[in-house]
């Protein structure tokens, strides 16, 4: 609905307000007439024809610069509009946590508010960061459509990026009573979905696809009936969605033609054969150690190098494991990064060094907000202690 009244009133301020109309007006119309047979059709409508409206008022159209710059094609399906949206919200002008701030605002659906505790700032901030990148948009006249063949390359990679961080965001949310935020996991599968549609031949669109539906498959065994976390190395596999990881797999196969693969696709490679493997203790763990190897060529990053450690220590004990951490813990990047606390306190709680393992724990309680997480690292603390 905002990417085809964006269409009409190339003001994304007037164009969600449009919408929001569109929502009033339905509570009390339906509630009298009744739902209509096509109510996003409906509600699409009326934002559109509220657009229209507010242009004829303001007179003054034509002789102001538009919000958004976009050439005239012919009206094209919603899908083309959304992947419009998609690319301003992305764009290179702006700063990467705008473009994540104005993906989740503005696609995702997501309030103010919770965009704000999503970047853990209070919303005032949040807000006078999203008006700025949407007086950025306006004062760098970025066009309102998908880039050119030319520009494609650098353009794809940036929305990746950013739905990759709303996917990661909300499979894990950094904060919150929840282990996971559903809505941010379905509105980054969506919108990399209609990306790959629009896209099937772009071999990292391919890539990141296959990335999510892997992971996500995993999604029913994460957390136990009674809310604990539980590990991969003790979920029911059993319980993993086969279909999503089929798919996922064929999304993979198409993703490897490319050469160099994408880092998604490596990324993807890897959970592949978490899902492949039948248990646990039959994970190929020499074959994900070289995957991160590949990944750390694709994309350097302290992170990569803290997952990489996990594996080693998986393939080659606990000990080779927190020898292959120990460079990371005077990376500034992980300063405040719980997971790296917590990797090493398990290695040394297996390693039987409890009185270490507990300072650790604490430490990585210290720095987690999800609460799920949080009663983990306690049981884990209480446990050494």
């Amino acid at each position: 609905m905002l990417a085809a009244t964006v269409r009409v009133t190339r003001d994304l301020d007037l164009a969600e307000e449009c919408t929001q109309d569109a929502y009033t007006h339905a509570l009390s119309n339906w509630a009298t007439g009744g739902i209509p047979d096509r109510p996003g059709a409906w509600l699409t409508t009326v934002a559109r024809n509220r657009a229209l409206d507010a242009l004829r008022r303001a007179s003054v159209l034509r002789r102001t610069l538009p919000l958004l710059v976009m050439e005239e094609p012919a009206a094209g399906p919603a899908e083309d509009d959304l992947l419009r949206l998609i690319f301003t919200c992305c764009h290179p002008a702006l700063a990467g946590d705008a473009q994540v701030a104005l993906t989740l605002r503005l696609l995702c659906g997501l309030s103010t508010a919770e965009v704000a505790r999503a970047f853990l700032v209070q919303p005032a901030t949040m807000a006078a960061r999203i008006t700025r990148a949407k007086k950025k948009i306006a004062a760098a006249r970025i066009p309102y459509r998908v880039p050119g063949p030319d520009e494609l390359g650098d353009r794809v990679g940036a929305v990746l990026a950013v739905l990759h961080l709303v996917f990661t965001t909300g499979h894990t949310a950094p904060i919150g009573e929840q282990l996971a935020r559903r809505d941010l996991v379905h509105a980054a599968l969506d919108l990399t979905r209609t990306l790959h549609r629009l896209l099937p031949a772009h071999a990292e669109v391919t890539g990141l696809l296959a990335l999510e539906l892997l992971t996500d498959a995993r999604r029913d065994t994460r957390v136990s009936a009674d809310g604990r976390l539980v590990l991969l190395s003790d979920q029911d596999r059993s319980r993993w969605d086969r279909t999503q990881i089929a798919e996922g797999a064929a999304l993979l196969g198409e993703a490897l033609r490319a050469a160099p693969p994408s880092r998604y696709a490596v990324q993807a490679a890897i959970a592949a054969i978490h899902s492949e493997a039948p248990t646990w203790a039959e994970t190929d763990f020499t074959e994900i150690v070289g995957l991160y190897d590949v990944l750390r060529e694709l994309w350097p990053s302290p992170v990569v190098e803290l997952n990489r450690a996990v594996a080693v220590g998986e393939r080659d004990g606990p000990q080779a494991g927190l020898d292959a951490l120990t460079p990371l813990l005077a990376e500034p990047a992980l300063a405040t990064y719980g997971y790296l606390s917590a990797t090493r306190a398990d290695f040394l709680r297996r390693l039987g060094r409890r009185a270490e393992a507990a300072g650790a724990y604490e430490e990585a309680l210290a720095l987690t907000d999800n609460e799920v997480e949080r009663a983990f690292l306690a049981a884990r603390l209480a446990e050494v202690r």
